[in-house]
């Protein structure tokens, strides 16, 4: 079985699953899921957002505001809405 199908198969299950199954499935989970929601303790994650801010600051690596992505997707939304 795909990851995407395992993935969908515990979504559906999760939003039919009775209160205390759910809980009891947090439970399981809640160090991993406690640990991925803290990001800024992931040293690792961190570096690499230091050295991508250091790139665009430095002007090695080109940066985006969110006007220029706004009218990206504008364009993209365009584009599919021709075809």
């Amino acid at each position: 079985m795909t990851t995407s199908l395992v993935r969908e198969k515990l979504y559906d299950y999760i939003r039919v699953a009775d209160d205390k199954k759910i809980k009891a499935i947090f439970m399981m989970l809640e160090d991993e899921i406690t640990e991925e929601l803290e990001w800024w303790k992931d040293k690792g994650f961190t570096k690499e957002l230091d050295n991508r801010y250091a790139a665009w600051a430095g002007g090695k690596e080109k940066g985006y505001s969110k006007m220029d992505i706004d009218d990206s997707i504008d364009q993209l939304k365009k584009k599919r809405a021709a075809k």
